[in-house]
């Protein structure tokens, strides 16, 4: 099928904007007669809370609103409890503190000055309690408890997942090759510029109006009806440009911190996070991997057994969802016949981990590509041929029971080991060797896929979309455009969003802007949407020109006859004709989600992988990444250069993730919550060498055959790293990050 603008590498709409310092983000919002709020935040990891007296703060000149654990009675207006899949976390701390940062109080007052004196007249007496910050250990007999009160929470347990298919054991038995490892991430940070941030007030008929850097819109209108107890109805959340995200910004974060201040103080009040405050809310659960694999000699997969222990820190949050398809997915994209996989959520005293990018796979694909090729030498088979040989292919059945479709493996991983030309390894026997990995991955997309939109026609010919899809520098908003160009026939030119977007008020229901899923939910929304005007106009048309509107074609604007080209209006010239005989809008509905697009059960599999070469300095145990190279199938790139951009960025986390990044406790306490101590990749860690490859598996059900990429490469970084520091230097690091001292270490115990 020949495109206009679908597959072309188009300038992000937005763009200009942004390098200008023209697009507003939520930092840039004020409001007359706005307060300023802070936060008193827990000392403790693990305190009960046995006096909170915030009378000398309440009385402080220039502080208007204190809010604490006094505010929400039993019975009262508000209800103190929220939560993802568990209502186990509060507004602010009622019995006892669970990690350090965990809210106390909360100030609004006429500047930040006096909010932070007032914060330090609050006064709390903590009784410290015992505190378990390792996940394993958490759910040890006789290990401090969370949540004494609540069942479900037994034993530090907040969910669990099992996957089972075949017999395990029987595949154990069958098998000629049996490996046995264990694997460990840490916790990190999602590290997303804008820190999070909120506007709240209440207007004059007592609808709440909560302006936000979040991904969920829908969500915290959600969260916050249930907290003050009003219909969703009479919320409404606006959410500018946001300034990164990578899932630290879904659901509650600050709003309800906001908007309880400006319910309490009857004006407008503004929380904007400090940084140390954005590494005390969420993070990405560190993990402890264990995993056993059993092979034939030839080189074919025959049993896995996967044990996942991820630590959600002191709440629930995103944990249990995070856990399930971790596990689900921990077999990683092969056939395998016998599987079983449990996944446990676990509380611990730490801040609360949640979505991050990846959404748990990263975790366990660094323990299933690893056991990849440690399969691949114990048996001598090329670690490419081995992967290709056991691979998921379309039409296969995922242990899971879903079918594979749109899974371009082959030709991805083929693609990988050529760029890096895996089979011209040369270790070098000098200080420094190099050495060449590679790894792929698995991820399910989110069934929670229901997104609606609209496209209206303007007078002038041209279209406005309504989406709900959050604009946090992915290029979302370009996407959408290129699609409602196309199913409309109009140069990209002529399609614009509304100004103020995502809107409750004004743009149709979005489930959330995560996991890779807009391009493929929202995307086929605003196709029918735009697919839906355009049969209206075709209807218009057809009954002017007086014939069948299965007879009309539309190009650059232009409904015409087919094949009498000369017969036709413009979309400018058919809007003045609707519109001077009828004032009614002319706007086209779309959705995506309803009873026929849920027998799918699950929208699309990302697809991706990685190749790597590295330097390895074995006197220092520093890792060099000379070339990575990123790599996803893209059903059909919609913009080949803002996909390739997704893959980069997320390869770039990767790197991070792999080498460098770990925000560490001691006895509960962060010790580097900040970005003067938490490492990040800068441009000295990205290699120079940084291609990308997108391979085209177009999907049956996306629009115009597109899926969601942006989390294709991320999971196999640090597996690829690690299997090329292996090469290089023959020690495998099943731990992260690769630090030099872990290197060095490896390298002693030789």
């Amino acid at each position: 099928m020949e495109f206009q603008t679908i597959g072309k590498s188009i300038w992000r709409i937005d763009g200009e904007k942004k390098v200008r310092g023209q697009a507003l983000y939520t930092i840039d919002l004020k409001k007359d007669g706005m307060l300023h709020g802070r936060i008193l935040r827990s000392p403790h990891p693990h305190a009960r809370l046995r006096r909170v007296d915030t009378s000398a703060a309440a009385k402080f000149p220039g502080v208007h609103a204190v809010i604490s654990r006094d505010d929400f009675p039993e019975g009262g207006p508000l209800s103190p409890y929220f939560g993802r899949r568990t209502k186990d976390k509060t507004v602010v701390a009622l019995d006892k503190v669970r990690h350090v940062g965990d809210v106390v109080a909360a100030v609004a007052a006429v500047d930040l000055e006096t909010a932070d004196t007032a914060l330090r007249l609050i006064e709390v007496e903590y009784e410290e309690l015992p505190v378990v910050s390792d996940p394993v250990a958490a759910i040890a007999p006789g290990a401090p408890q969370l949540f004494e009160h609540l069942a479900e929470f037994k034993n530090n347990i907040c969910h669990h997942t099992s996957l089972k298919h075949g017999d395990v054991e029987k595949g154990f038995e069958e098998s000629d090759v049996v490996l046995e490892d264990t694997f460990r991430t840490p916790v990190t940070q999602h590290c997303h510029l804008e820190p999070h941030m909120a506007l709240a007030w209440f207007d004059e008929h007592g609808r709440l109006i909560v302006h936000t850097g979040t991904q969920t819109p829908f969500g915290v209108r959600k969260s916050l009806a249930e907290i003050f107890q009003m219909a969703e109805e009479k919320i409404r959340v606006i959410v500018p440009y946001v300034g990164g995200a990578y899932g630290g910004k879904s659901h509650l974060k600050v709003e309800h911190l906001a908007a309880t201040l400006a319910w309490k103080a009857k004006r407008p009040v503004r929380i904007q996070l400090r940084r140390e405050e954005v590494f005390l809310t969420v993070t990405k659960h560190a993990s402890v991997v264990r995993m056993k694999t059993g092979a034939k000699r030839d080189g074919t997969l025959v049993a896995r057994l996967v044990e996942l222990y991820y630590d959600t820190g002191a709440f629930a949050e995103n944990g249990p969802n995070v856990v399930h398809k971790a596990t689900l997915t921990s077999p990683g994209p092969y056939r395998i016949p016998h599987i079983q996989a449990d996944g446990y959520c676990i509380l611990t005293n730490k801040p609360s981990a949640g979505a991050f990018r990846g959404y748990g796979v990263p975790q366990v694909a660094l323990a299933y590509e690893t056991h990849m090729d440690m399969l691949a030498e114990r048996l001598g088979i090329d670690s490419v041929e081995l992967r290709i040989k056991n691979l998921l292919r379309e039409g296969d059945r995922h242990p899971t029971g879903i079918t594979m479709h749109s899974v371009g493996y082959e030709e991805l991983l083929r693609k990988l080991g050529g760029e890096i030309h895996l089979e011209a390894r040369r270790k070098g026997r000098g200080k420094k060797r190099r050495g060449k990995g590679i790894a792929c991955m698995i991820k399910a997309s989110n069934t929670e896929t229901q997104s609606e939109a609209k496209v209206q026609a303007n007078r002038d010919g041209t279209f406005t979309v309504f989406s709900a899809t959050v604009e946090m520098g992915q290029g979302a908003e370009t996407v959408m455009a290129q699609i409602a160009a196309e199913e409309l026939g109009v140069p990209l030119k002529g399609v614009a969003f509304i100004p103020q977007r995502p809107d409750t008020d004004l743009t149709p229901f979005d489930a959330m802007t995560t996991a890779s899923r807009s391009t493929f939910c929202m995307g086929n929304a605003v196709r029918r949407a735009a697919k839906n005007l355009k049969e209206k106009f075709f209807e218009f048309a057809a009954d002017l020109m007086e014939i069948s509107s299965q007879d009309l074609r539309v190009e650059n604007g232009r409904v015409f006859a087919a094949g009498a080209a000369a017969r036709g209006f413009t979309y400018k010239e058919l809007a003045a004709r609707h519109f001077s005989h009828n004032q009614n809008e002319l706007i086209g509905s779309g959705f995506y989600g309803d009873e026929e697009d849920a027998k799918t059960v699950l929208p699309f599999w990302l697809v991706g992988g990685c190749a790597v070469e590295v330097e390895v300095d074995t006197e220092t145990g520093a890792v060099k990444l000379l070339k990575l190279v990123g790599g996803a199938d893209a059903g059909k790139a919609i913009n080949p250069r803002l996909c390739e951009g997704q893959v980069r960025g997320d390869a770039t986390i990767g790197i991070g993730q792999a080498l460098l990044e770990e925000l560490k406790f001691i006895d509960g306490q962060p010790v580097n919550a900040s970005f003067l101590h938490y490492p990040l990749p800068s441009f000295q860690d990205v290699p120079d060498d940084f291609p990308v490859l997108l391979v085209e598996q177009p999907h049956k059900d996306g629009p115009f055959g597109a899926k969601g990429l942006a989390e294709s490469a991320l999971p196999a970084v640090p597996a690829a790293i690690a299997n090329a520091i292996y090469d290089a230097v023959g020690v495998r690091i099943q731990e992260l990050p690769i630090t030099p001292e872990r290197v060095l270490r490896a390298l002693t115990e030789k």
